[in-house]
Parts: structure tokens; sequence; C-alpha cells
């Protein structure tokens, strides 16, 4: 596993003695370890009283589509999580001449949403995430039923669809649960869920920080209704117990231990706060909890979080409403798909370079790439770049179908593909955005975060022009979501009363450097023009998905 260093520019004896600082702490257990299971990789960071970055650790896995549910075994889980950890102990034994025992907390966050339906300890169907759009039966009826948006990655969403198919693990099921809920319960055996991550399973009432009451119990009728004289548990016993962010949510059991650190070395005891999703972390991770704020996260997916300043005025199926770590209310724009396409011509551009005898690491030829972005033309010279590798609901798509779509006489550059690549990332995001605009919610600045905006002033430059206002990215902004887990477990650990709000300003970015870029008013009527033409441009995607069946190996085929 690749370890992640630092570049220290410090003179030597600051170096000695901020390494003689870290080693203490590590020591004493003043750290935090954030651990973030995201799409594509688990990453661990630990950061030390300051809440700086000390050393990390990280380890890469892929979603399986396996039954035509997007999955990952909880084997992966574990054997992802255990490498992970080793990862982060042997950067921290090469930094610092120390083995990690213990923390002063730890927190672990994951990617949202989805299917984990337990009876007991037995998983009943295989753990189905966030990317499935197989419910649009069930997100519809109880959209309908509750007058508010659920998407259809949602956790409910998942179970009525199993209600509605009939499945037979359904009337088995008594937990259910996300990926993060599932790691906290085996590291502690609390059945908890960070609030933010629990608005992501069933709606939550901000008034009282708990699942929606009315909901819950139009919910229970409804099953009721659709198999009368069968008795069924209610849905509130079948979910996670809700805290709010600096709650006890446990500590790590002599088992938990040695799940994420088979070696024995790390010890039981260290108090862990509530898991959450990577949309919480990331509004942590940008100090984005407080209302007019708000972040836009870039990985496999995308999605934009804005704090209301109040209810809005209708549901919209492009806005998820869900909660910041703390409870407050945030209109959450999902896109399923991000990044993974631009990185999979990111990786093409890397084999060519390696094949003429150029530089092969992938950093390097992904900032080269990015850069000559910037000299493309403000519209992409005609060029249009879907990057719908899954179903994508505000686009209008069950399915996804990669393409590249240009006219005769379109200028097809390099400069020009690689903006409209980082283009087609953000265009999804943008329609979305409208909505919001249209709801008149005011927005000060959106933070971005996430490898996306590693190399400075490119993504944030276009994000800026898709949505038209602000974009800041600060100097964390490439630790994303692992690091905003680790800030969680700290204010677990010492915030002293105050709220998340206030210890984020006052401890975590006070006096942080944040860089904002204002909208380009030519990049602004480019992305525009762009997006006129991408929108126009569905009805192709829609026809590739009817004329193009999944593709599938030979060896799928002949099984």
């Amino acid at each position: 596993m690749a370890q992640e260093h630092d570049v220290v520019t410090e003179r030597p004896d600051a170096v000695r003695d901020a390494t003689g600082q870290a080693r203490e702490a590590i020591e004493q257990g003043r750290t935090s370890l954030g651990i973030e299971l995201g799409s594509t990789r688990i990453k661990a960071v630990l950061v030390g009283p300051d809440h700086a970055p000390i050393a990390s650790g990280g380890h890469d896995w892929e979603n399986q589509l396996v039954d035509g549910h997007w999955t990952y075994s909880l084997d992966a889980v574990w054997a992802g999580l255990q490498d992970c950890f080793a990862a982060l102990a042997a950067d921290v034994e090469e930094r610092y001449g120390v083995r990690p025992a213990t923390f002063g907390a730890i927190g672990v966050s994951a990617m949202m949403h989805g299917y984990l339906a337990f009876d007991g300890d037995e998983l009943l169907v295989p753990f189905r995430t966030w990317r499935d759009t197989t419910t649009e039966a069930a997100a519809t009826e109880l959209t309908d039923l509750f007058g508010y948006n659920i998407p259809l990655r949602w956790s409910v969403a998942h179970h009525y669809q199993a209600m509605l198919d009939d499945e037979p693990h359904v009337p088995r099921t008594t937990y259910l649960t996300t990926l993060a809920g599932y790691v906290h319960w085996r590291l502690t055996g609390r059945r908890v869920l960070g609030v933010g991550d629990a608005s992501g399973m069933f709606p939550v009432d901000p008034a009282t920080g708990t699942y929606d009451a009315a909901m819950l119990a139009k919910f229970d009728d409804l099953v009721a209704a659709r198999t009368p004289g069968t008795p069924g548990a209610r849905l509130a016993d079948l979910l996670p117990e809700i805290l709010p962010a600096g709650a006890d949510a446990g500590a790590l059991t002599a088992e938990g231990a040695d799940l994420l650190d088979p070696s024995g070395t790390l010890r039981p005891g260290v108090p862990l706060c509530p898991p959450e999703g990577d949309a919480g972390t990331g509004m942590v991770a940008t100090n984005a909890v407080r209302p007019r704020t708000g972040n836009i996260s870039a990985g496999t997916s995308i999605f934009a979080m804005v704090v209301l300043e109040g209810a809005l005025e209708r549901h919209h199926p492009e806005l998820d409403l869900v909660t910041t770590p703390s409870g407050d209310l945030v209109a959450m724009v999902h896109c399923n798909n991000g990044a993974s396409e631009l990185g999979a011509w990111a990786e093409v551009f890397r084999e060519l370079s390696a094949a003429v005898g150029g530089p092969s690491d992938a950093d390097t030829v992904f900032e080269a790439l990015f850069r000559s972005a910037l000299a493309g033309e403000p519209d992409g010279g005609g060029l249009l770049a879907y990057n719908h590798l899954s179903g994508e609901p505000i686009a209008g798509l069950s399915e996804g179908r990669p393409t590249i779509v240009r006219t005769p006489d379109s200028r097809l550059t390099l400069a020009n593909l690689m903006r409209t690549q980082i283009y087609g990332v953000f265009a999804t995001l943008s329609l979305g955005m409208r909505v919001l605009a249209d709801e008149g919610v005011a927005i000060d600045t959106m933070f971005g975060h996430g490898g996306l905006f590693r190399t400075a002033g490119v993504a944030q430059r276009m994000l800026a022009a898709a949505i038209g206002a602000p974009v800041g990215v600060g100097q964390a902004a490439g630790e994303g979501g692992a690091w905003g887990m680790a800030v969680l477990g700290a204010y677990r650990r010492s915030g002293g009363g105050r709220s998340l709000g206030d210890y984020l300003a006052a401890e975590v970015f006070a006096g942080a450097a944040v860089d904002v870029v204002a909208p380009d008013a030519a990049d602004v009527a480019g992305f525009a023009a762009y997006l006129e033409r991408y929108t126009a441009g569905l009805a192709a995607e829609r026809a590739a998905v009817e004329a193009l069946p999944p593709y599938r190996t030979t060896q799928e085929n002949a099984g």
C-alpha cells in the first residue's frame, strides 16, 4: 500500500519539534482517528491535538454489480479496513518511531444510504449501496404518501421495494443500518447512527432530532394495509438510535480492536463518536454547518449540501432534505455519477504517457490534464461529455452509458476534451442547483472538497461557473471526509459543550487559509452554452440506454 506523505517545508529544528510533539500525542492518546469508507477508497487520517493531519493510510476497493445490485461484500469491508489501518500504523511508525496502541477518539464514516438488513448478526441479503436505482416504484409511492421527497437510494426506499417485490428476507429483518452504522456496531456493540447519516435512512424531524413520528405512522399503516392480519415489526424498531455530533457513542470493545487491528497492538476502550455519512463529514471538513453555507463533495458521486435558514416551500424530486451532524436542515443535491469517468480518461492518458516513455505516475498525469483544461474554449468547443456510469435520477436516466458526443464542426483538442470532462462532472449537479436558486435559497460561499480539487484553481474555477457562486477550497480539501471524521472524533473528546459550528470556527478553522474563486464571466457564459447542449443531448443518452445493453464479458456470457 502506497503511503501518503506531506511535503515538509519547515526548517529542520521546527520539524524535529513538531515530530516530537506528534510522537508524544500519539503515545499519550491525544489524537483522533477518522476512517471513511468511500466508494473507491477506504481512507484513515490521524490528527493531533491541533486537528492537523499527522499520518494517513488507505486501501483501494471497488463495488461489484451482483444480481442487479451494486454491492461490497462484508469480507471486503473488513479486509479493506484492516489493510487501511495497517497502512496508517506503518505510516505512524515510519514518521514517529512508535506504533499507535490507543487514540483519544475514533470516528467511522461511510458512503450514505443503501441497505443492510440483519436478523440478529446475520446479513440477510448482500449490502445494497446508494448506487442502486432499482427502487423507483417504492420511492415514488413513499414520496406521494409523505409529501416529502424519498430518493431512490434511501434505506426506507430499499426496504419498501423489498416488500413490494415479496423478497423472503423481509419478515426476518430485525435491524436496518448503513455501512457506517454497521462498522460502528461491530467495533462498539452499539446500534447507533449520527443524525446526518440517519436522515438518509428515513426522514428526520429537525425539531426533535429523531425520525419523523407522523411519517413513521404512515409507513406502518401502509405496510399493515398491504398484509392485513400479518403481524410485523414497527419500522422504528428496526432503525438505529439517532445521536447528534459530540454524543457518547460507545467505546472500542476487545472484539472491535481485534477486527480493526489483528496484530493485537490496538487496545480496547477508545471512545467513539457517532458514525456519520460522507455528506456530514464533508460539511465538517469544509466548515459548512451553519445556515447560508454549503459544500460540494466530488468523488465517485458528487453532491452539494446547503444548510437552510428555513423549510423549503415545497418538495422537489431534485432535492433531498437531510441534516448536518448536529441536526440542522440541509438541502442535498445528489448525483450518482461524479469523477469516475474522468478518472478513467486520466488512466488512458497515463498509459499513453508510459507507452511513449513519459511520466507514468497518476498524480503527474492528472495534474497535466487538469492544467490543459484551462486552455479549453469556455463552452468546450462543441464537445459534450456524459459521465453516467450508473443511473442518474436528476437527468432522468435509469441506467448509465458514459458517452462523448460531438458535431462534425466541433473542435476536438486535448484542452476542450478535458474541459468538457470536468464540465460533465458538474453538469447534472448544476441542474439540481437551479432548483435551489428558484426557491430563493441564499448561499454566501460554497466550499469544495475531495481529490478533484487537489489541482489548485482548475475544478474550483469551473465549479464556480457551473453554480454561479464563489467556491472556496481550504488546505485540507484533498484530505476529504476522513479528516472531517477525525475532527468529529476530536469534538466528541473535547467539544466542551459548544455547538459544532462554534467549535469548528474557534478550534479548527480559526485563521485557516481558504482560497476563494469567484465565477469568471466568460466561463459562466461558456458553461451555460455547454449546459444547454448537454440538456438537449440527454435524448441521445436515453437512446443509448435503450439501444446498448450492459456489456458482459465472454466469460460472463458463458456462465
